[in-house]
């Protein structure tokens, strides 16, 4: 059985450095992800370059399919070696997983990660090869619809040495923090900015190492369709409605023509909220049958807003999308809930606008850039013109 993959990491830097030390790299070819975390050695532009060569060596090659042996020779061969320690060296934790939960864990002296099952934080079986010198491990991966799988870099280990913690964070206690904070509906990128925030906490929010948490998670896919603006030709409305309603999963409407158009064509009527949880974001509305309506460009703007925010791996709080306004609830019905995305786009003039600086240019190139970054978070997004 096909599953949706989810995947999200979070990074934070050393105090004072402008880099990062981690990195992360993914490519998706066809229903198999490769998800690489390198951790660079030291801090600062050394480690970044160290890392962002490594990431990308073994990203590129691992997802051409070839043996990890000579990813890992390659490797040895590119990068640049320390003047101090007389070394080469990054460490790395790579994901190789396709739709229906199955693939490859390998590591080499990152942390251990740790499979997130049923409520429960577990430790994965590993077995040892040593390649060129070097001891890899590698986990079979089979994994269920609600399993994770965080890797971490060692700042999450070393997160409050010497300041709240006397000797890091163990093992056994981030698996306790995992138990306790992870929620069976949160998203991947929810879960490992959950973490990363935790360990920014014990750091006093002064990093002493990079720091960086990757989850990748097997979820059912849920769909969710977005109506956006009214069909260019009236005599369409109701094939329009039709199409958006039949598909599965669920459904917000953005703007208030499209909810008159879909109420009518549904036979409900729209009743609007009088709450303003935010002053700049229009109250949101209900129709029977409707999971969400909101108010339309002002509100998607702010949805892209928060995606931008939302795909910033130094955000700790971006998928705390608890807000009851229309924005927000649209963000977390988009970037957390759902897996694959329909937008069904209206290019019917809204007169609703006429005198006002909002265009239908404005409206498509909205969602564009919102769709864009809806697929970078890993979504299957579906855009309908009409």
């Amino acid at each position: 059985m096909s599953y949706f993959i989810d995947r999200g990491y979070t990074s934070l830097n050393h105090e004072g450095e402008e880099l990062c030390g981690d990195r992360v790299e993914m490519s998706q070819n066809g229903d198999v992800l490769t998800a690489v975390l390198c951790d660079g050695m030291g801090s600062g532009v050394k480690a970044n370059i160290l890392a962002t060569l490594s990431s990308k060596i073994l990203c590129t090659m691992l997802a051409g399919g070839i043996p990890i042996k000579d990813c890992i020779e390659t490797l040895i061969a590119s990068l640049p070696v320390c003047k101090v320690r007389g070394v080469a060296y990054a460490t790395f934790s790579v994901f190789i997983i396709n739709s229906d939960g199955h693939g490859d864990l390998l590591e080499f002296d990152n942390p251990a990660a740790i499979l997130l099952r049923n409520g429960d934080a577990l430790d994965l079986p590993r077995e040892k090869s040593v390649i060129y010198g070097k001891n890899v491990y590698t986990t079979k991966l089979d994994l269920l619809p609600g399993d994770a799988i965080v890797v971490t870099s060692d700042g999450v280990e070393h997160a409050g040495i010497g300041m709240l913690m006397n000797f890091g964070w163990e093992r056994p206690q981030i698996k306790d923090y995992l138990r306790r904070s992870v929620k069976p509906g949160m998203s991947a990128r929810a879960i490992s900015a959950t973490l990363a925030g935790e360990c920014n906490e014990l750091y006093m929010n002064m990093p002493g190492d990079d720091t960086t948490a990757l989850c990748i998670k097997v979820r059912e896919h849920a769909p969710v369709s977005v109506f956006v603006g009214p069909p260019i030709h009236k005599e369409d409305d109701a094939e329009y409605v039709k199409d958006f309603m039949k598909l599965p999963g669920k459904k917000a409407v953005c703007g208030g023509t499209s909810s008159q158009i879909v109420a009518r064509q549904l036979g409900k009527e729209v009743r609007t909220s009088f709450e303003f949880p935010d002053k700049d974001i229009p109250p949101i509305g209900y129709i029977d049958g409707i999971d969400l309506t909101t108010e339309g460009v002002i509100t998607v703007k702010r949805v892209l807003e928060l995606s931008e925010r939302y795909l910033d791996p130094a955000d700790t709080a971006a998928a705390e999308l608890n807000k009851r306004d229309g924005a927000s609830l649209l963000a977390k019905l988009l970037f957390e809930d759902s897996t694959d995305v329909n937008f069904f786009v209206g290019q019917s003039q809204n007169h609703a606008h006429d005198g006002l600086p909002i265009e239908t240019r404005m409206k498509l190139k909205l969602i564009d850039s919102l769709a864009a970054n809806l697929r970078k978070m890993g979504k299957t997004v579906n855009v309908r013109y009409n």
